[in-house]
């Protein structure tokens, strides 16, 4: 089976070197902390059902947001597929809510179930154009809303938004080859 590679498109925010979908997330994380993106998230979320523009000073900053959550976007999809072969380092002992975000128990061991779960109720596709058409609304003073359920896709972005943030801090670990231990 050939394997897909999919371009995260991130030469235009974060230089012209080659990423893996872990080296994208760290980039885009080096670039603004888990609060503010999803601060800006929930902003853009909101202006785009309002009548009025967010940012009318400098636009170009929820295009550079636009720019950098499709790539977050695009490496999320590609983390999906990381689950079966990576793990995350253990957990604290004594876990805080505070940390966990967004996340369920489950999701907070395992944060790979939250990718698997977002890209099995919604495409890479439609979670592409929900970032398009969020943004694109709450650039103008439109009287139409978006058309797609923005809500539950805003959810999973969130979640996943806090999944990466946990492996990013906790790091990976590698499975043991399933078949190479059952013969030992």
């Amino acid at each position: 089976m050939k394997k897909m590679k999919i371009d995260f498109e991130a030469e235009f925010w974060d230089s012209y070197r080659k990423h893996t979908c872990l080296s994208l997330i760290d980039a885009f994380f080096e670039m603004d902390y888990l609060s503010a993106v999803k601060d800006r998230l929930f902003d853009i979320i909101n202006y785009s059902t309002k009548c009025e523009v967010l940012m009318k000073d400098d636009p170009s900053l929820i295009f550079h947001y636009y720019l950098c959550m499709r790539s977050f976007i695009r490496a999320s999809y590609v983390l999906q597929f990381k689950g079966e072969k990576w793990k995350v380092k253990c957990s604290p002992k004594f876990p805080s809510r505070l940390l966990q975000g967004s996340l369920s128990d489950e999701e907070y061991r395992n944060p790979f179930l939250v990718f698997e779960k977002a890209f099995k109720e919604f495409t890479l596709q439609e979670f592409e154009y929900f970032n398009t058409q969020i943004v694109y609304f709450s650039l103008g003073a439109y009287s139409d809303e978006p058309e797609a359920n923005i809500v539950t896709l805003f959810i999973h972005l969130n979640k996943m938004l806090d999944s990466a943030q946990i492996i990013r801090e906790r790091g990976l670990k590698k499975i043991k080859d399933k078949k190479t231990t059952s013969s030992e």
